[in-house]
């Protein structure tokens, strides 16, 4: 696999994580009322925007730590995939089940569902074993 593509979406997720999440922690109000789809979800909570954001912030530094740490990319990117994963897959059960409506796929597949498929992509391509990740 081409070591600078790898690079390039590891940083990718790493940046938007963390952006994500200095907003999330620093002004989750502005945050609420600016990601489409998240106020037809529920009322404002600013702790549990908080603790979204501290969760955001760990993702983006498993990234980028990763992205500069070859041999280490499979074990420290496992476990933020697996809750990119988790998260996304929520999302469509919620579409499925009937909560939210089939639109929300589309408002929500750039920061939950692709960060999720190029997450596990990243692990995919970094396991033990494969060469050039």
């Amino acid at each position: 696999m081409n070591s600078r593509l790898v690079m390039l979406v590891a940083l990718l997720l790493a940046i938007s994580s963390l952006m994500n999440a200095t907003l999330m922690i620093i002004d989750p109000e502005t945050w609420y009322w600016m990601v489409p789809g998240v106020p037809d979800r529920g009322p404002f909570n600013q702790h549990f925007l908080r603790d979204i954001g501290f969760i955001y912030l760990l993702i983006g530094i498993a990234f980028l730590y990763g992205a500069f740490y070859p041999n280490n990319r499979f074990t420290i990117w496992l476990v933020p995939t697996i809750w990119l994963v988790t998260h996304a897959t929520f999302h469509l059960w919620e579409i499925a089940v009937g909560i939210c409506g089939p639109e929300f796929f589309l408002q929500d597949f750039p920061g939950v569902t692709l960060p999720a498929v190029l997450a596990t992509w990243l692990v995919y391509v970094s396991k033990p074993g494969k060469i050039n990740a």
